[in-house]
């Protein structure tokens, strides 16, 4: 077993114009003063991190490293949820999406796409010149407007949908696996990787390639009303990325899972700061050590009531606190005794006469 790394935080929600939030040094020294190890940076910021330079400059990527080690600093994995997203979109979320592209590409769906693909490409390259292990983003979504089945689907829908969402990540995967970094999909609701089945379905649209895995939020499966802790008995083999997220939910006679087009103050499950919520976090970091989780536990913060000054000043210690420092014996070690193998056949009955 091995002891999860952390804290770490996810810088997407923070970064900004304004001091110290609008380059990676200053929130780097923010969020080192608040106690965090680790960052996750969004690939798609150019204030924080430039991903084309590093995708082709070592020098670029040991001097960002450098930067942050004398910060006491890593860097967790590298994102590009925004980018994986326009990998698949559908053509109801053309105009909204449209804003996490560069202006050029605006308007073209296929030279979004196209761009989008370059990204991921990309990031392959500079994760590997990071030498990191793992990499954050989306699936991005063909069949996610017919999830609900009314009016019935027509036959072979989503079965079409999730063959052409793996013909465009296959050729991906491949770059990854050649920079030799595992892809973690955020299973998240407005993807077609949403949960355990569709991530499945996912996987055998790609051959069960190896680079495909899974970024485990709990929170989104709490508004799913998942099971969120089983779901790490079963994809454990799958995880290479955590982000540590609470979350609650608390239905009405009024209004339930879909929400009701409420705002999210107003929805029945809503996203909390760390120990705000519901999550059981001790049952996730106790099933994590015990499947011997290989990366970082990383605060994504979203609140729909809290300030996210207050959300990651306490996120820190709240990570730190749960993560388990694992045993390197058992705790019943003492009483052990060396292996006898003509003793063991004596407390089985087995006399030596009828040995084999």
């Amino acid at each position: 077993m091995r002891t999860i790394k952390g804290p770490g935080i996810f810088l997407a929600q923070f970064a900004g114009d304004a001091p110290p939030y609008s380059s990676l040094e200053a929130i780097a020294d923010w969020v080192a003063g608040l106690g965090y190890k680790g960052v996750q940076i969004p690939s798609w910021d150019g204030r924080l991190f430039d991903l084309a330079l590093a995708a082709e400059s070592t020098t670029y990527c040991d001097e960002v490293k450098g930067m942050l080690a004398g910060k006491g600093l890593e860097i967790t994995e590298l994102s590009t949820h925004l980018q994986g997203q326009l990998v698949a979109v559908h053509p109801a979320y053309d105009e909204q999406f449209d804003a996490f592209a560069v202006p050029e590409v605006r308007g073209n769906p296929a030279a979004r796409q196209r761009w989008a693909v370059e990204q991921l490409r990309l990031a392959a390259r500079a994760s590997r010149n990071l030498g990191l292990a793992a990499h954050a983003t989306f699936s991005g979504a063909f069949a996610w407007p017919y999830f609900y089945p009314w009016p019935q689907r027509p036959a072979g829908l989503v079965e079409d949908a999730f063959a052409e969402l793996g013909r465009r990540w296959k050729p991906i995967l491949d770059a990854f696996d050649e920079a030799g970094v595992d892809v973690a999909y955020e299973i998240h609701p407005g993807e077609d990787l949403h949960d355990g089945v569709t991530f499945e379905m996912f996987l055998g649209a790609v051959g069960g390639h190896a680079r495909a895995n899974i970024l485990y939020d709990p929170s989104h499966f709490v508004l799913q009303q998942l099971d969120y802790l089983g779901f790490i008995d079963v994809y454990h083999e799958r995880i290479r990325c955590f982000h540590v997220k609470d979350a609650e939910f608390k239905p009405s006679p009024r209004v339930g899972i879909y929400g009701g087009y409420q705002s999210w103050v107003d929805r029945p499950g809503r996203f909390r700061s760390l120990g705000d919520g519901e999550v059981d976090f001790s049952g996730i970091f106790s099933r994590m050590a015990q499947y011997d989780f290989p990366g970082w536990a990383v605060l994504e913060w979203e609140c729909a009531l809290k300030h996210p000054e207050d959300g990651a000043a306490e996120g820190a210690p709240f990570i730190r606190d749960h993560i388990i420092r694992v045993t390197e014996h058992a705790f019943d070690d003492f009483a052990a005794g060396s292996a006898d193998r003509a003793a063991n056949r004596r407390l089985m009955g087995i006399a030596a006469a009828d040995t084999p």
